[in-house]
């Protein structure tokens, strides 16, 4: 299963076009920031699922600040980060995530993309796919296997 991750497009949808263009993901996880973006990837792309939260740009979206869930047997913890002020530091959304029993932690907010392990943690931040940047990020799972990729178109 491939997963492409999306996080402050600000209105640059073709970029996102382009990323699912390029990966063909199973899955596309949108971190905020212009959420209302998503509509237009599921428009052009109905039969990949899609979940997003929303960001400090999106105050008037009825979306999700966390979404936890599961997939390939992974728990995910999602959010923008801007309640956590990951701008200052990730060390209390870091913190929450391991309370919470995420295997996988996804977050936006900064715009530079970001990857390490903590207590066997993914913590993952693509960077932002439209705002001073075309970066995103690919998770792979292959057998029980997770592998992470920062990419720039």
């Amino acid at each position: 299963m491939k997963i492409l991750i999306l996080s402050d497009s600000h209105g640059r949808k073709n970029n996102m076009l382009s990323a699912v263009e390029i990966e063909s993901p199973d899955w596309i996880l949108h971190l905020g920031d212009y959420d209302k973006d998503c509509a237009d990837i599921e428009a052009a792309f109905p039969d990949i699922p899609l979940r997003s939260v929303r960001g400090n740009s999106d105050r008037f979206s009825a979306g999700l600040d966390i979404d936890e869930f599961e997939l390939e047997g992974k728990r995910f913890y999602m959010t923008h980060g801007h309640l956590f002020t990951v701008k200052v530091g990730k060390t209390q959304l870091i913190n929450t995530a391991l309370e919470r029993g995420a295997d996988i932690l996804l977050f936006g907010h900064t715009h530079v993309p970001h990857f390490s392990m903590v207590d066997n943690m993914l913590v993952i931040n693509p960077g932002s796919i439209g705002a001073g940047g075309k970066f995103y990020a690919v998770l792979e799972f292959k057998n029980g296997e997770v592998s992470c990729e920062l990419k720039n178109l």
